[in-house]
């Protein structure tokens, strides 16, 4: 026989502010292989059709299912509800965002204005590139370190996870740094360490990072954040002792 679930999930809508946030508990029949994602689904449509959480590719690309679930942050669509075995599973939206509804946050929001202070976009080292011409040949070694970054699926766990990004909303955190390790990677980008200094190189960027690695633990790609604040910090305090 399988177990009956208890869920215990946040209510809140920000549009209406005369209400007051709380939790609200749902039980539902576990299923084989039933991850959390699905229990959401179910609950929607046969229990609660107001209830508000985000999702599009149900296979942990999009990173839009992000939450917090019994305190960790994580992708809703790649945990099992059998990881649970009170059979008891607390959601909670992700922190460090704006509260769109219940579970849902705008984490499209953040991002975009995180790439626009980094200046998280490509600058030819040649402004007179031709782009007609083939694309010139890459290390495979090099190439492997981009897309490494680039597997990146922006869902916010990162963010949710750090303690300095949580005391202080003004940190670029894990997926920032990320984000200018990506460029900072690329033998085709003109921009040298001194430049990225003055994006991050201050208690807002990398100096300001307590190593805690809530970023590592948490990220649902298993990138490797430790290496890339590492790297960052190497760069930068060079370029810093050459000047």
């Amino acid at each position: 026989m399988s177990r009956i679930l208890t869920f215990r999930i946040f209510r809140f809508d920000p549009q209406m502010p005369a209400e007051k946030p709380m939790t609200q508990e749902y039980q539902l029949q576990e299923a084989p292989g039933m991850t959390v994602f699905i229990a959401l689904n179910q609950l929607r449509e046969q229990q609660d059709p107001s209830l508000q959480f985000d999702f599009v590719c149900r296979a942990g690309i999009c990173g839009s299912c992000a939450m917090v679930i019994n305190g960790m942050p994580t992708l809703a669509c790649r945990t099992l509800t059998s990881n649970y075995k009170d059979g008891v599973i607390t959601l909670m939206p992700l922190p460090g965002f704006e509260l769109i509804g219940d579970l849902s946050v705008n984490t499209g929001k953040f991002m975009r204005q995180l790439s626009e202070r980094l200046q998280a976009w490509l600058v030819p080292s040649d402004a007179n590139e031709d782009m007609h011409r083939l694309e010139r040949p890459m290390d495979p070694a090099l190439a492997d370190a981009i897309y490494e970054s680039e597997r990146c699926i922006e869902c916010g766990c990162c963010v949710s996870a750090c303690a300095t990004a949580q005391m202080r909303d003004t940190f670029v955190g894990a997926v920032g740094f990320n984000k200018v390790a990506r460029f900072a990677l690329d033998d085709r980008d003109a921009r040298s360490a001194d430049d990225y200094y003055h994006i991050i190189g201050d208690e807002d960027g990398v100096f300001g990072c307590m190593t805690l690695l809530g970023c590592q633990d948490t990220c649902p790609k298993d990138l490797d954040h430790q290496g890339q604040i590492a790297y960052l910090r190497r760069q930068l305090s060079r370029s810093q002792r050459i000047l």
